[in-house]
């Protein structure tokens, strides 16, 4: 999703103090600018703010880094993290957040499991004047994220990191064969990117054929996942060429399952590129992963909600969107590969 916003003045100056920050200057020449008629606390001068943060679910190591992430730079920026656990239940997680809403936070931020699911305790906070940061997925379609009190998203290209990693794979196995999709949350944003840049490599591969004829949802979980992937080779008595899964755990959860049989040499690739990731790339086990920057997203998330509470900034000033950069990382780019374990370590939480 790219909304291409004119680049007014505001905005410019909105993207240059995002830029400065990103470094290491943000701990001490960014803050040093803020309004400094606010309430001090002893640690840097500058009022201790408060935040609510809530993923998808710390079942997946991806939104585990992402509380890592929130917690690290919320202690270096003076800001307390109270998190929400989504639990993979859109139910779950808007309930959760529904008894937090009236909570005294001076900003938010959220992946919602679903859209719309978050769509009335999202009203409610921009009713009490609390700025809400999505992250990662739509909250809302982009056209009503205003309405609803969405200030706005910080999400990587999900539509690129689908096609990224299809294409590795589709130019791996020769451009033809038989390859299984096994996507994330139907209902999911991120999900629906990820599969549509699938889609849209598939196009130029005619060669290829998708087994079960189209994408089995995993909905983000190991053992769906593994039982839709198991249930598809089971159909097949020919090797399998290739599989593309919306994340890593995902993926993970499902290579056993080829050793040893027909599909043994079967290409796999896959999206998020964290640790765990980034090893079975090492290890020969993925042929490539796309990074989803989650440590980027949480942090800049972070750092844009208190530039708009320290700044006073308005809502106009913000873009609607921040695409956040991640590349595909495989044993051939060895320099992004090794990049990459650096900065998603949770010591740094970086990308």
């Amino acid at each position: 999703m790219n909304l291409n916003l004119p680049a007014t003045s505001t905005r410019r100056g909105f993207m240059e103090r995002l830029a400065q920050g990103a470094g290491a200057g943000l701990l001490a020449g960014t803050l040093a600018g803020c309004n400094q008629e606010q309430p001090q606390s002893a640690a840097n001068g500058t009022k201790r703010l408060r935040a609510a943060f809530s993923n998808a679910g710390l079942q997946s190591t991806w939104c585990a880094l992402g509380k890592t992430t929130a917690e690290l730079w919320g202690k270096l920026l003076d800001v307390e993290i109270e998190w929400i656990d989504g639990e993979f239940d859109p139910e779950k997680q808007r309930n959760k957040i529904e008894n937090i809403v009236y909570k005294d936070f001076d900003f938010c931020c959220f992946q919602a499991v679903q859209i719309d699911s978050l769509a009335e305790p999202v009203k409610t906070l921009k009713t009490r004047g609390i700025p809400v940061i999505s992250m990662d997925t739509l909250l809302v379609a982009p056209e009503a994220m205003r309405e609803t009190g969405v200030w706005v998203e910080v999400t990587p290209d999900q539509v690129f990191m689908g096609e990224s990693s299809t294409r590795y794979l589709m130019e791996k196995i020769g451009g033809k064969g038989k390859v299984i999709h096994i996507g994330g949350l139907s209902a999911h944003s991120g999900a629906q990117g990820r599969a549509k840049g699938f889609e849209n490599v598939l196009k130029e591969y005619p060669g290829v054929e998708v087994v079960g004829g189209g994408v089995r949802w995993g909905d983000w979980k190991k053992e769906i996942a593994r039982n839709k992937f198991e249930s598809l080779l089971a159909q097949e008595k020919q090797p399998v060429a290739g599989a593309f899964f919306h994340s890593d755990d995902m993926a993970l959860a499902c290579i056993p399952a080829v050793e040893n049989t027909i599909h043994k040499d079967m290409v796999i690739t896959a999206v998020d590129g964290q640790k765990d990731g980034l090893d079975a790339v090492r290890n020969g086990k993925l042929a490539a992963t796309t990074v989803n920057p989650v440590c980027l997203i949480h942090s800049t998330a972070l750092i844009v909600g208190q530039f708009i509470v320290r700044n006073g900034e308005k809502i106009d000033d913000i873009p609607l969107e921040i695409v956040t950069p991640g590349p595909l990382v495989s044993l051939e780019r060895k320099n992004a590969l090794d990049a990459m374990y650096y900065l998603a370590n949770p010591l740094h939480c970086m990308v």
